[in-house]
């Protein structure tokens, strides 16, 4: 299991302040979009909060931008590396690319090609490690410890949860009467940044996690008290899947004080809801995205007043897995 160099140090409102700050002259704010359809089916004003959008089609960009900017020097000279399930691995990419930075990343096998594609236009080094990002996790902490690489972890570093913590104080501002935000949830460094946002201004407002059902790390892992590994499984929400690590400093306990509640999303109602967000919005999204909308499509989230914030996290995913879903829900219907 990968190990972390990190000072445990306490995330605060003022370090999303500070993200914020730093990474405006990289990292475009996204809009939010009022879905019609979606709010008559729920009944609650429904928006989309759009960052699919972003260069990159994710919001990792937000994390990787804050994290990378706030290097030294010297660090930035010797360059950066990560691990990544696609998304993350392009936002390290893009930031260390407009930088000047060289960037390695560390994937798996799992990886989709469109992604891998993307990756290699930014001008990333790329490589490829094994069934799981746990093993190109430990890839990517050698290439520390043999190149004084600076690994810029996807999720749990306090740099990379404020960058994505940006996106609650756009949400407090652009919607002044939220009372729900569902989030994707995978190693929870959106989550938590998302939270911690949101909950230091108003702990009325709901967060709900949304996963996949098979191989939600962290959700089995809050079931157990601690951190967990888990066998990854094939999912349309691939961006979801990795472990949260065994060591974890951060996303854990930032899930744990910050979550509402976790819905786990069956692979049909993914599908589903990514057919539905092409047919009904003309928006492409991947499947981590399309949790979100399945949650509302479900009217799987309480009934009160208030708007509802869902965060449209991404929109990286290969053309063969949408021409899939079209003819199974679209033309056959």
């Amino acid at each position: 299991m990968y190990q972390t160099k990190l000072q445990k140090k306490k995330v605060t409102i003022r370090d999303v302040w500070d993200a914020r700050k730093r990474i405006h002259s990289i990292v475009n704010r996204t809009p939010v979009l009022y879905s019609s359809i979606l709010s008559e089916k729920l009944g609650r004003n429904v928006y989309l909060k759009l960052e699919n959008i972003h260069e990159i089609g994710a919001f990792k960009v937000r994390g990787a931008a804050n994290k990378i900017l706030s290097l030294n020097e010297e660090e930035k000279r010797l360059g950066v590396a990560t691990f990544s399930t696609g998304n993350h691995g392009m936002a390290v990419a893009y930031v260390a690319q407009k930088l000047g930075i060289e960037a390695v990343v560390c994937i798996s096998n799992r990886v989709p090609k469109a992604k891998v594609d993307s990756l290699k236009r930014l001008g990333a080094k790329i490589e490829i490690v094994g069934e799981s990002q746990d093993e190109a996790g430990i890839r990517c902490y050698d290439l520390e410890k043999e190149r004084g690489l600076t690994v810029i972890q996807p999720f749990d570093d306090p740099y990379v949860i404020a960058g994505q913590g940006t996106i609650g104080l756009e949400l407090l501002e652009d919607l002044p009467h939220l009372t729900d935000v569902i989030v994707p949830l995978s190693g929870g460094g959106l989550l938590s940044g998302i939270g911690l946002a949101l909950k230091s201004n108003d702990q009325a407002i709901r967060v709900t996690g949304v996963s996949m059902e098979h191989s939600a790390v962290m959700y089995e892992s809050l079931k157990a008290g601690k951190p967990i590994e888990m066998e990854e499984s094939e999912t349309l929400a691939d961006s979801l899947l990795g472990g949260i690590g065994l060591d974890n400093q951060y996303t854990f306990e930032m899930v744990q004080k910050y979550m509402d509640e976790c819905l786990l999303i069956p692979e049909e109602e993914i599908g589903y809801s990514m057919a539905f967000m092409m047919d009904k919005h003309r928006m492409i999204m991947e499947g981590a995205a399309a949790t979100g909308i399945a949650a509302v499509l479900g009217k799987k989230i309480p009934h009160q007043d208030g708007d509802v914030a869902v965060i449209i996290s991404g929109q990286n995913v290969d053309l063969s897995v949408l021409s899939n879903l079209i003819q199974k829900y679209l033309i056959n219907r």
